[in-house]
Protein backbone atom coordinates (compact mmCIF):
# COMPACT_ATOMS: atom_id res chain seq x y z
CA UNK A 1 0.00 0.00 0.00
CA UNK A 2 1.22 3.75 -0.98
CA UNK A 3 2.42 5.43 2.05
CA UNK A 4 1.95 8.62 0.94
CA UNK A 5 -1.93 8.09 -0.02
CA UNK A 6 -1.97 7.01 3.48
CA UNK A 7 -0.49 9.72 4.90
CA UNK A 8 -2.30 11.78 3.14
CA UNK A 9 -5.36 10.00 4.33
CA UNK A 10 -4.53 10.57 8.00
CA UNK A 11 -4.00 13.89 7.78
CA UNK A 12 -7.43 14.50 5.82
CA UNK A 13 -9.11 12.16 8.77
CA UNK A 14 -7.88 14.30 11.65
CA UNK A 15 -8.47 17.35 10.05
CA UNK A 16 -11.84 16.24 9.05
CA UNK A 17 -11.42 18.69 6.07
CA UNK A 18 -9.66 18.47 2.49
CA UNK A 19 -8.31 22.10 2.82
CA UNK A 20 -7.05 21.96 6.11
CA UNK A 21 -5.40 18.72 5.22
CA UNK A 22 -4.24 20.12 2.15
CA UNK A 23 -3.02 23.35 4.57
CA UNK A 24 -0.91 21.37 6.80
CA UNK A 25 0.43 18.85 3.63
CA UNK A 26 1.35 21.87 1.86
CA UNK A 27 -0.47 20.80 -1.23
CA UNK A 28 -3.71 21.77 -2.99
CA UNK A 29 -7.47 20.25 -2.15
CA UNK A 30 -7.43 18.86 -5.35
CA UNK A 31 -4.23 16.85 -5.62
CA UNK A 32 -5.61 15.74 -1.63
CA UNK A 33 -8.77 14.59 -3.14
CA UNK A 34 -6.88 12.48 -5.70
CA UNK A 35 -4.90 11.25 -3.56
CA UNK A 36 -7.87 9.99 -1.35
CA UNK A 37 -9.79 8.96 -4.18
CA UNK A 38 -7.59 6.57 -5.65
CA UNK A 39 -6.13 5.22 -1.99
CA UNK A 40 -10.44 4.83 -1.99
CA UNK A 41 -10.26 3.23 -5.38
CA UNK A 42 -7.27 0.77 -4.66
CA UNK A 43 -8.70 -0.55 -1.29
CA UNK A 44 -12.74 -0.67 -3.44
CA UNK A 45 -14.28 0.86 -0.54
CA UNK A 46 -15.32 4.43 0.68
CA UNK A 47 -13.36 5.78 3.34
CA UNK A 48 -15.00 8.98 4.14
CA UNK A 49 -18.97 9.71 4.14
CA UNK A 50 -18.74 13.63 2.28
CA UNK A 51 -21.47 16.33 3.63
CA UNK A 52 -21.14 20.25 3.31
CA UNK A 53 -19.89 20.17 6.45
CA UNK A 54 -16.77 18.22 6.09
CA UNK A 55 -15.75 15.01 6.34
CA UNK A 56 -16.95 11.84 8.56
CA UNK A 57 -15.08 8.43 8.39
CA UNK A 58 -16.86 5.32 7.59
CA UNK A 59 -16.89 2.02 9.46
CA UNK A 60 -14.00 1.12 7.02
CA UNK A 61 -12.31 4.25 7.37
CA UNK A 62 -12.01 3.95 11.31
CA UNK A 63 -10.46 0.84 11.07
CA UNK A 64 -7.67 2.51 8.42
CA UNK A 65 -7.61 5.82 10.48
CA UNK A 66 -6.37 3.44 13.82
CA UNK A 67 -4.29 1.84 11.81
CA UNK A 68 -2.34 4.73 10.64
CA UNK A 69 -2.57 6.70 14.48
CA UNK A 70 -0.92 3.64 15.23
CA UNK A 71 1.98 3.35 12.59
CA UNK A 72 2.61 7.61 13.27
CA UNK A 73 3.19 6.70 16.92
CA UNK A 74 5.50 3.83 16.17
CA UNK A 75 7.16 6.38 13.85
CA UNK A 76 7.73 9.31 16.32
CA UNK A 77 9.21 6.74 18.66
CA UNK A 78 11.66 5.50 16.27
CA UNK A 79 12.19 9.79 15.85
CA UNK A 80 12.58 9.76 19.26
CA UNK A 81 15.26 7.43 19.45
CA UNK A 82 16.92 8.09 16.39
CA UNK A 83 17.12 11.61 17.67
CA UNK A 84 18.52 10.30 21.56
CA UNK A 85 21.34 8.39 19.47
CA UNK A 86 23.24 11.96 19.64
CA UNK A 87 25.34 12.91 22.67
CA UNK A 88 23.32 16.37 23.26
CA UNK A 89 19.66 16.86 25.40
CA UNK A 90 17.40 18.38 22.87
CA UNK A 91 14.03 18.42 21.34
CA UNK A 92 10.51 18.19 22.84
CA UNK A 93 9.98 16.10 26.00
CA UNK A 94 6.17 14.89 26.96
CA UNK A 95 5.90 15.24 30.74
CA UNK A 96 2.78 13.79 32.33
CA UNK A 97 1.73 13.92 36.21
CA UNK A 98 -1.10 14.95 38.42
CA UNK A 99 -2.39 18.78 38.67
CA UNK A 100 -0.93 19.12 41.77
CA UNK A 101 2.51 17.71 41.67
CA UNK A 102 3.33 19.12 38.62
CA UNK A 103 1.82 22.94 39.20
CA UNK A 104 3.26 22.49 42.95
CA UNK A 105 6.42 20.55 42.86
CA UNK A 106 7.48 20.01 39.73
CA UNK A 107 7.21 23.09 37.45
CA UNK A 108 8.59 25.28 40.12
CA UNK A 109 11.91 23.67 39.80
CA UNK A 110 11.92 23.15 36.07
CA UNK A 111 14.52 26.08 35.88
CA UNK A 112 17.16 24.44 36.89
CA UNK A 113 16.61 21.87 34.11
CA UNK A 114 16.60 24.36 31.75
CA UNK A 115 19.47 26.17 32.78
CA UNK A 116 21.55 22.89 32.38
CA UNK A 117 19.39 21.66 28.74
CA UNK A 118 18.94 24.86 27.19
CA UNK A 119 17.82 23.23 23.99
CA UNK A 120 15.36 21.19 26.09
CA UNK A 121 11.56 21.91 25.54
CA UNK A 122 9.30 20.27 28.06
CA UNK A 123 5.78 20.11 27.54
CA UNK A 124 3.98 19.50 30.59
CA UNK A 125 0.37 17.90 30.68
CA UNK A 126 -1.06 18.13 33.80
CA UNK A 127 -4.11 15.95 34.05
CA UNK A 128 -5.65 13.20 36.87
CA UNK A 129 -6.26 10.49 33.81
CA UNK A 130 -3.36 8.46 33.15
CA UNK A 131 -1.98 8.58 29.65
CA UNK A 132 -0.79 5.70 27.96
CA UNK A 133 2.76 5.79 27.53
CA UNK A 134 3.44 2.87 25.53
CA UNK A 135 1.21 4.46 23.08
CA UNK A 136 3.23 7.65 22.97
CA UNK A 137 0.20 9.87 24.78
CA UNK A 138 3.65 11.46 26.86
CA UNK A 139 7.03 10.66 27.17
CA UNK A 140 7.36 10.18 30.72
CA UNK A 141 5.03 10.06 33.91
CA UNK A 142 5.01 11.03 36.98
CA UNK A 143 2.19 8.89 38.93
CA UNK A 144 1.01 8.73 42.52
CA UNK A 145 0.62 4.80 41.95
CA UNK A 146 2.68 2.17 40.41
CA UNK A 147 2.08 1.93 36.66
CA UNK A 148 0.54 -1.28 36.02
CA UNK A 149 1.48 -2.00 32.40
CA UNK A 150 4.12 -4.59 32.27
CA UNK A 151 6.17 -2.85 28.75
CA UNK A 152 6.78 0.17 31.09
CA UNK A 153 10.56 1.08 32.84
CA UNK A 154 9.27 2.30 36.48
CA UNK A 155 11.35 3.79 39.50
CA UNK A 156 9.87 4.86 43.13
CA UNK A 157 10.66 8.27 44.04
CA UNK A 158 9.10 8.77 47.15
CA UNK A 159 6.49 8.60 49.14
CA UNK A 160 4.24 11.04 50.18
CA UNK A 161 0.82 11.61 53.01
CA UNK A 162 -2.14 13.97 52.82
CA UNK A 163 -1.87 16.38 56.07
CA UNK A 164 -3.61 19.22 57.40
CA UNK A 165 -2.61 22.84 56.94
CA UNK A 166 -3.39 25.86 58.14
CA UNK A 167 -1.95 29.52 57.60
CA UNK A 168 -0.30 31.00 61.37
CA UNK A 169 -2.66 34.33 60.94
CA UNK A 170 -5.94 31.86 60.58
CA UNK A 171 -4.99 29.79 63.73
CA UNK A 172 -4.25 32.91 65.84
CA UNK A 173 -7.71 34.78 64.69
CA UNK A 174 -9.52 31.22 64.72
CA UNK A 175 -7.92 28.84 67.18
CA UNK A 176 -5.73 26.22 66.45
CA UNK A 177 -7.54 22.63 67.25
CA UNK A 178 -6.50 19.76 69.60
CA UNK A 179 -8.18 16.88 68.51
CA UNK A 180 -10.44 15.71 65.17
CA UNK A 181 -13.66 16.99 66.99
CA UNK A 182 -12.34 20.44 67.19
CA UNK A 183 -12.45 20.68 63.63
CA UNK A 184 -16.01 21.04 63.77
CA UNK A 185 -15.19 24.62 64.60
CA UNK A 186 -13.68 25.67 61.21
CA UNK A 187 -13.52 25.42 57.93
CA UNK A 188 -12.08 22.49 56.16
CA UNK A 189 -10.65 22.53 52.44
CA UNK A 190 -10.13 19.90 50.27
CA UNK A 191 -10.37 18.49 47.34
CA UNK A 192 -14.27 17.63 46.35
CA UNK A 193 -15.01 13.81 47.35
CA UNK A 194 -16.11 13.42 43.55
CA UNK A 195 -12.87 15.13 41.58
CA UNK A 196 -9.94 12.60 40.37
CA UNK A 197 -7.50 12.59 43.09
CA UNK A 198 -5.38 9.35 44.94
CA UNK A 199 -7.47 7.20 47.14
CA UNK A 200 -5.64 8.00 50.33
CA UNK A 201 -6.45 11.68 49.91
CA UNK A 202 -10.17 10.79 49.31
CA UNK A 203 -10.29 8.47 52.13
CA UNK A 204 -8.75 10.84 54.23
CA UNK A 205 -11.20 13.61 53.71
CA UNK A 206 -13.91 11.13 54.04
CA UNK A 207 -13.03 10.50 57.68
CA UNK A 208 -12.66 14.14 58.51
CA UNK A 209 -16.10 14.53 57.51
CA UNK A 210 -17.41 12.39 59.66
CA UNK A 211 -17.00 14.82 62.06
CA UNK A 212 -19.72 16.82 62.03
CA UNK A 213 -17.55 19.79 60.04
CA UNK A 214 -20.38 22.07 58.94
CA UNK A 215 -18.51 24.68 56.97
CA UNK A 216 -16.01 23.37 53.87
CA UNK A 217 -14.89 24.43 50.81
CA UNK A 218 -13.90 22.16 48.30
CA UNK A 219 -11.76 22.71 45.11
CA UNK A 220 -11.08 19.95 42.15
CA UNK A 221 -7.20 20.11 42.49
CA UNK A 222 -4.60 20.65 45.38
CA UNK A 223 -3.23 23.91 43.82
CA UNK A 224 -6.88 25.56 44.76
CA UNK A 225 -6.79 24.27 48.07
CA UNK A 226 -3.84 25.73 48.79
CA UNK A 227 -4.46 28.87 47.36
CA UNK A 228 -7.52 29.16 49.68
CA UNK A 229 -5.78 27.80 52.69
CA UNK A 230 -3.03 30.99 51.95
CA UNK A 231 -5.79 33.23 52.02
CA UNK A 232 -6.66 32.40 55.23
CA UNK A 233 -10.41 30.59 54.59
CA UNK A 234 -9.51 27.55 57.06
CA UNK A 235 -7.77 24.59 57.42
CA UNK A 236 -6.97 22.25 54.07
CA UNK A 237 -6.37 18.53 53.40
CA UNK A 238 -3.04 18.90 50.91
CA UNK A 239 0.14 16.83 50.22
CA UNK A 240 3.25 16.77 52.36
CA UNK A 241 5.66 18.11 49.90
CA UNK A 242 4.23 21.38 49.91
CA UNK A 243 5.90 22.32 53.06
CA UNK A 244 9.38 22.89 52.02
CA UNK A 245 8.20 25.71 49.07
CA UNK A 246 5.39 26.84 50.96
CA UNK A 247 6.80 28.09 54.78
CA UNK A 248 3.66 30.86 55.29
CA UNK A 249 1.42 27.26 55.73
CA UNK A 250 1.79 24.97 59.41
CA UNK A 251 0.82 21.31 60.26
CA UNK A 252 -2.35 21.02 61.65
CA UNK A 253 -2.72 18.07 64.45
CA UNK A 254 0.42 16.24 62.93
CA UNK A 255 -0.25 12.83 63.98
CA UNK A 256 -3.49 12.75 61.53
CA UNK A 257 -2.56 11.80 57.76
CA UNK A 258 -3.24 9.24 55.07
CA UNK A 259 -1.46 6.00 54.41
CA UNK A 260 1.60 6.81 52.08
CA UNK A 261 1.36 7.08 48.77
CA UNK A 262 4.06 6.39 46.59
CA UNK A 263 5.34 8.59 43.60
CA UNK A 264 6.47 6.65 40.82
CA UNK A 265 8.58 7.69 37.41
CA UNK A 266 8.15 5.98 34.41
CA UNK A 267 8.58 5.88 30.77
CA UNK A 268 8.11 3.35 27.65
CA UNK A 269 10.87 0.69 27.68
CA UNK A 270 11.70 1.30 23.84
CA UNK A 271 12.62 4.81 25.26
CA UNK A 272 15.33 3.30 28.31
CA UNK A 273 18.49 4.47 25.89
CA UNK A 274 16.58 8.21 25.87
CA UNK A 275 19.18 11.03 26.80
CA UNK A 276 16.17 13.14 27.31
CA UNK A 277 14.54 10.75 29.84
CA UNK A 278 18.09 9.90 30.97
CA UNK A 279 18.55 14.02 31.80
CA UNK A 280 15.13 14.40 33.33
CA UNK A 281 14.93 11.51 35.50
CA UNK A 282 18.17 12.27 36.79
CA UNK A 283 16.96 16.07 37.35
CA UNK A 284 13.83 14.72 39.49
CA UNK A 285 15.82 12.22 41.41
CA UNK A 286 18.58 14.52 42.27
CA UNK A 287 15.55 17.38 43.17
CA UNK A 288 13.98 14.56 45.45
CA UNK A 289 17.20 14.15 47.52
CA UNK A 290 17.41 17.98 47.82
CA UNK A 291 13.63 18.27 48.85
CA UNK A 292 14.51 15.10 51.61
CA UNK A 293 17.26 16.91 53.17
CA UNK A 294 15.50 20.37 53.20
CA UNK A 295 12.16 18.73 54.86
CA UNK A 296 15.15 16.77 57.14
CA UNK A 297 16.42 20.03 58.15
CA UNK A 298 13.21 21.80 58.94
CA UNK A 299 12.73 19.20 61.22
CA UNK A 300 15.76 19.54 63.11
CA UNK A 301 14.67 23.28 63.80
Amino acid sequence: MDWDKLRIFHAVADAGSLTHAGDTLHLSQSAVSRQIRALEESLNTTLFHRHARGLILTEQGELLFDATSSMNKRIDAATARIRDSEEEVFGELRVTTTFGFGALWLAPRLAKLYEQYPELNIDLMLEERVLDLPMREADVAIRMKEPSQADLVRKKLMSIKMRLYATPQYLAEHGEPQDLHALANHRLICQNPRSAQVSAGLNLVQELLTYDIEATLTVNNYYGVLQAVLSNLGIGVLPDYIIEDFPSVVPVLPDVGSVEVPVFLAYPEELRQSKRIAAFRDFVQDEIISHRRSLRAMGAT
